[in-house]
């Protein structure tokens, strides 16, 4: 009873506010960034750059991955329990590194945090609060990307609650995040057995009938940018789809676009539309689940025979590559109707198109759900985030002096308890 007590006062008593510069004074804490430019990480096996710091977890690194033992450790040399920092672009996004990951290199855009467990496991929480990214966007620099700095992240300042009442958040959002990727990889999945299915038909008969584009679908190309979006969406808005909202999405499946805005005459398409741009590592597709307008180099598809609509997704997604080719651009994100329409596709007759669509149709609606429930985590993720924001109120700098603070003085040049990685903290 009387831990339960004990717990339920620790989550109550006020957080006590701080910064990694404060922190420095109380115990280890020690940051850096590594010093390899971005390209290193697609030249080099074990570098890790900000383009793999994504969603709370650090992807795997290309080539070969990780490698400890084959160079001496350097200051951007990652530990396990490190917290990994995004400093260019996506900036303040982070991830902790785990086992696997230990050994790599960082570059540049990734600053690396390593102290006490409980420190680095809230301070992840706490970059991905709206009071957090608020204070980093004000720091930010856009010189030619966004970037922050090292001494940003120091004298930033966060609430800490006490070391409990942490370990229960980190185990509420480490679950979040496990079953948003479960979901994910199931979604994925269910899209490459859909896609499986419509490669081993299209394969069967080699005098199945071809078809353009043209012949099959009704295609339109989107206008307008984001700029030139009005500030407040009006009443009656839809979704508006940029390129950018296409890339990387791991299913062909989104619960609601970033973006919204007025219903245009002539420029408004309905739900089941696949929303089609491109770039230079392939096509990418999704299918509109509301009322939709997409916006320049978006190019919206629409099945002339709704019952066509399984198997055009898949042959679209099958001829990837064909699709870039038909786009211009150093980088081939200018795509349009007028160049799509001339896209050969294959075309089974009626009573195999109707077969794949039953057996499509099950898998698609699995990976729907299931995009519907990541949404709904994300949902509990960002209320929880809101929370922790509320209860943290308005940060102050600490007008008392941190404990022990005589003791910290500054080593001499050279000396202090620094190891060969020019860390202070052993591993």
């Amino acid at each position: 009873m009387e831990a339960n007590d004990d717990q339920v006062a620790s989550g109550k008593a006020a957080w006590q506010t701080t910064s990694i510069k404060i922190e420095r004074l109380r115990r280890r804490i020690y940051t850096t960034s590594g010093f390899l430019d971005d390209a290193a990480a697609d030249q080099t096996a074990g570098v890790v750059s900000s383009t793999f710091v994504q969603d709370g977890r650090i992807l795997a690194p290309r080539a070969n991955g990780c490698r400890p033992d084959e160079s001496p450790p350097s200051r951007a040399t990652l530990r396990e329990g490190d917290l990994a920092v995004v400093l260019v672009r996506r900036v303040g996004d982070s991830a902790l590194v785990t086992a696997e990951h230990a050994g790599c290199t960082a570059t540049r855009s990734v600053g690396i945090i390593r102290a006490e467990s409980h420190i680095v496991r809230w301070l992840r929480i706490w970059l991905q609060t709206p009071t957090a990214k608020a204070r980093i966007d004000e720091d930010v620099t856009a010189h030619v990307e966004p970037t922050i700095s090292l001494d940003t992240l120091h004298r930033m300042l966060f609430p800490l609650p006490p070391p409990d009442v942490i370990t229960a958040y980190h185990r509420t959002f480490s679950l979040i995040e496990e079953m948003v990727s479960l979901y994910q990889h199931t979604a994925r999945k269910a899209m490459e057995l859909a896609d499986a299915l419509h490669d081993d038909v299209a394969a069967s008969e080699p005098s199945w009938d071809t078809r353009t584009l043209a012949k099959v679908a009704r295609l339109k190309t989107g206008r307008g940018s984001e700029s030139s979006l009005p500030p407040t969406p009006a009443e009656a808005a839809v979704d508006l789809i940029a390129p950018r909202d296409l890339y990387d999405l791991p299913v062909p499946h989104v619960h609601r676009f970033r973006l919204s805005g007025p219903a245009r005459d002539g420029a408004v398409h309905p739900p089941g539309t696949f929303m089609l741009s491109t770039r230079s590592d392939g096509a990418h597709i999704a299918v509109s689940s509301r009322a939709a307008t997409p916006l320049r180099s978006v190019v919206a598809v629409r099945p002339l025979d709704d019952e066509d609509g399984w198997w055009l997704l898949h042959e679209l997604r099958s001829r990837s590559n064909a699709i870039v080719d038909l786009a211009q651009g150093q980088t081939r994100r200018e795509i349009s109707a007028l160049r799509l329409k001339s896209l050969a596709l294959t075309w089974p007759d009626r009573f195999t198109r109707t077969d794949f669509r039953r057996s499509a149709e099950p898998l698609h609606a699995t990976a729907r759900l299931l995009v519907s429930k990541i949404a709904t985590l994300h949902t509990l993720r960002e209320a929880l985030l809101r929370d922790i924001s509320a209860k943290a109120g308005i940060l102050r700098e600490p007008t008392t002096e941190p404990e022990g603070r005589h003791l910290a003085l500054s080593a001499p040049r050279g000396e202090g308890n620094l190891d060969e990685t020019g860390w202070g903290l052993e591993a």
